[in-house]
């Protein structure tokens, strides 16, 4: 990335002069690596701002083109249900939410009674971001095909990256949505990837970038950091998914022993290998997060995005998951970078902060 950040090669891929023709060069090049690492054609990838942005012209930007009905998980990433939920309140299409059960997987039976003829996006995300199970997607696609013929369907593939071969697990898909920082890559950088027959419409308007599909001067760094790290998930996922995988058990395992009333979500679901996701009871976990942060653990409740906002995961109330109990919910995520140092640090931390939480009353505040 730093020859695009230090000015060395600092050009607008949308200008004509060497410096812009380098920049267009790098895009185009990066766009082969997306393009290959999701199943689709270097023609039919979108550089957006990250995930959010890039779920949102999925679903908006394809019921601005064709109105109907929307149907998603009700487990959805808020970028996919909000963006879901405006387009009801614009009158683009009725929302319909599809029911998950306890093992955090979608009902296939109750999905296929949501889809007609009047269907125009399905959305249903290929690893959940908050407990990690994963969604039957050559299921869906089926059932889509069978009984909604007019409909596109997107998966968000933004947890998916790096653990799966997203365009083995994700064909037969319209439209495939990653975030680079979720597998490495910089912040601030992510894709689109759609069958060049979807219909869709812009969000952002202003320039004829991206086949007109999104306007506004590249990303030149982020994009070309984003291609870096999928080159490396894809040379290194089969060794560092099983690494992490046995981490992540390690932890899980060790944190179930030694929490009493410590329960795992969807226990016995295959679940990505970099998410151990509990619920501990006589803990709120805005208290439990504060001591584990002072400790040296950095963890969250459920969506980073929902941060701070203290109130029940809509994942675990969709699963069937009590509000207290879903007050009581721990995520614990790890990647690459995780050690053994990591987990004896957690495994020691989290017992301690929950006695000490205990001590004080369930209700304790830091």
């Amino acid at each position: 990335m730093r020859p695009w950040l230090d000015g060395s090669r600092f050009g607008n891929p949308s200008g004509s002069h060497r410096f812009a023709r380098a920049a267009r060069a790098a895009i185009d090049e990066a766009r082969d690596v997306v393009a290959a690492y999701v199943g689709s054609r270097p023609g039919d990838v979108v550089f957006t701002s990250g995930g959010t942005e890039a779920a949102n012209l999925a679903v908006l930007g394809r019921l601005r083109a064709l109105p109907g009905a929307v149907v998603v998980s009700s487990i959805e990433h808020h970028a996919v249900l909000h963006a879901a939920r405006a387009a009801e309140r614009q009158e683009l299409g009725e929302l319909r939410l599809v029911p998950v059960g306890k093992d955090g997987v979608i009902d296939l039976d109750a999905f296929a009674r949501l889809l007609d003829r009047s269907v125009s996006v399905v959305s249903v995300q290929l690893v959940n971001n908050e407990v990690g199970t994963l969604q039957p997607l050559e299921d869906v696609v089926r059932l889509v095909r069978r009984r909604a013929p007019s409909a596109v369907l997107h998966t968000d593939a933004v947890q998916a990256v790096p653990w799966y071969d997203v365009a083995r697990l994700a064909r037969g898909v319209d439209m495939v949505s990653i975030s680079a920082h979720k597998f490495g890559g910089p912040q601030g950088a992510g894709a689109l990837a759609f069958n060049r027959s979807v219909a869709l419409q812009p969000q952002l308007w202003g320039g004829p970038q991206e086949r007109e599909r999104r306007a506004g001067t590249h990303n030149v760094a982020g994009i070309v950091g984003m291609a870096a790290a999928l080159r490396e998930v894809a040379a290194n996922r089969e060794r560092e998914a099983a690494h992490v995988r046995s981490l992540r058990d390690k932890l899980c395992a060790g944190l179930l022993d030694r929490v009493p009333g410590a329960a795992e979500t969807a226990p016995g679901q295959e679940k990505a290998p970099g998410h151990c996701h509990l619920l501990i009871e006589g803990v709120e976990s805005e208290a439990l997060l504060l001591l584990l942060d002072a400790g040296g653990v950095a963890a969250s409740a459920g969506s980073a995005c929902a941060s701070g906002a203290m109130e029940p995961s809509h994942v675990l109330l969709a699963m069937g998951y009590s509000e207290h109990e879903a007050m009581g919910a721990l995520r614990l995520t790890l990647g690459h970078a995780s050690s053994e140092a990591d987990v004896a640090l957690a495994l020691e931390a989290v017992p301690a902060c929950v006695r000490r939480l205990r001590g004080c009353g369930a209700n304790a505040r830091v």
